[in-house]
C-alpha cells in the first residue's frame, strides 16, 4: 500500500499552509479524500508532487484556472495544447513587460521634472495625477 499522509504532513512537505490545500480542493485542483468515521483524512503521497506542480506553474505566471488546464493536459499527455497555453502565457508576459516599461518611462519623466528642494509650485507628479 502506498504511503498516506495527514493534511498537515502534506502541507509541511509541500511548503504550503493547510488552508492552501483546502482552497485548492475547493478549486478542483486537488481531490479531497474521504474521511473515515472517527479518523483523519489520509492523502496519497502524490498530493505533494501535485502541490509542487501547482506552485511551480504559479511561479511561471499561470493563474489557478490555467494551472487546472495544465493539470488536465498533463494527465492527457497533450503536449501540443500545453505548448499553445505556454505560448499564450509568454504573449501575456510580453504585454505586461511592455506596459511596465511604458509606466516606468512615464514615471521617470515626471520624476525628472521634480526638484524636491523647490516644491513651492507643487510637485509635478501629484499635479499630473490630479489632472482631469
Amino acid at each position: 500500500m502506498a504511503e498516506e499522509l495527514t493534511i498537515g504532513r502534506v502541507a509541511r512537505l509541500a511548503g504550503v499552509h493547510v488552508e492552501t490545500i483546502r482552497y485548492y480542493q475547493r478549486r478542483g485542483l486537488l481531490i479531497e479524500p474521504d474521511k473515515p468515521w472517527g479518523a483523519y483524512r489520509r492523502y496519497p503521497a502524490e498530493t505533494v508532487k501535485r502541490l509542487h506542480f501547482i506552485k511551480r506553474a504559479q511561479a511561471l505566471g499561470f493563474t489557478l484556472e490555467e494551472v487546472g488546464d495544465l493539470l488536465r493536459l498533463s494527465e492527457a499527455s497533450a503536449c501540443a495544447e500545453t505548448y499553445d497555453l505556454a505560448m499564450h502565457k509568454i504573449e501575456v508576459i510580453d504585454r505586461k513587460l511592455a506596459d511596465l516599461a511604458a509606466m516606468r518611462e512615464a514615471l521617470a519623466g515626471l520624476a525628472k521634472q521634480c526638484d524636491p528642494r523647490h516644491a513651492d509650485g507643487g510637485c509635478p507628479i501629484t499635479l499630473t495625477l490630479a489632472q482631469d
